[in-house]
């Protein structure tokens, strides 16, 4: 009977030790070697406070690839019919830029010089909402009587419509609408604005806001 309780306390004795040996070791788990301190950390978001609203999705900047009907989705997939969103493209009827644009038509944005135009990716985002303001001042009537009507079976849209201005002029536009698609304008490749309007209908152009005198400088 004492053997028993004997070897009973020194089973006690024996497993009390192992647990105090295991929890009060003195080692501890070193937190800093996990530290970033001092490393070159590689952001996906930038940390620049201050980007100019007046050029979206310009090339300096990384976008989604799937922009959606936003608007920048409006003008990056107008841009990559134009000229495959390159700033440096020159067509062969002499239209420059990422947006094709006329000299003419730069002209009238304030732009004189199309040499120091098509070296300035800047210049060039900016003209593009200054001509697309200015189209939408000539055209807010049309917009206002023809968007959600349907031409030839195609829903009138007011991005259709900018979109067919930028392409032909808002004049061109003018005469489609009103004669309800009777009068569809071609350009020099046989682009129609019917075809743009269809293209580049739907998408949200509501960040555009009608100005007469719109300038890009």
């Amino acid at each position: 009977m004492i053997k028993n309780i004997g070897s009973y306390l020194t089973l006690t004795l024996t497993i009390c030790i192992l647990l105090y040996t295991s929890f009060s070791s003195d080692e501890t788990v070193d937190l800093s070697k996990y530290s970033t301190k001092g490393l070159e950390l590689n952001y996906t978001v930038s940390q620049e406070q201050n980007i100019n609203d007046d050029v979206l999705a310009s090339n300096d900047l990384d976008f989604s690839p799937y922009l959606g009907k936003s608007f920048v989705g409006f003008k990056e997939a107008l841009a990559f019919k134009e000229s495959r969103g390159d700033y440096s493209s020159v067509n062969t009827f002499g239209y420059l830029g990422k947006y094709q644009f006329g000299k003419e038509t730069l002209k009238m944005i304030g732009i004189s010089n199309p040499v120091k135009f098509l070296k300035n990716p800047v210049l060039q985002e900016k003209a593009f909402i200054a001509n697309a303001s200015r189209n939408k001042w000539i055209l807010r009537r049309d917009i206002k009587n023809f968007v959600g009507k349907r031409i030839n079976g195609i829903v009138v849209t007011e991005s259709g419509i900018l979109a067919a201005a930028h392409l032909a002029g808002p004049g061109s536009v003018k005469e489609y609408l009103r004669s309800y698609g009777l009068d569809n304008f071609a350009d020099g490749y046989g682009t129609t604005v019917e075809y743009y309007m269809k293209r580049f209908s739907g998408y949200d152009t509501s960040f555009v806001k009608p100005n007469k005198l719109a300038k890009a400088i």
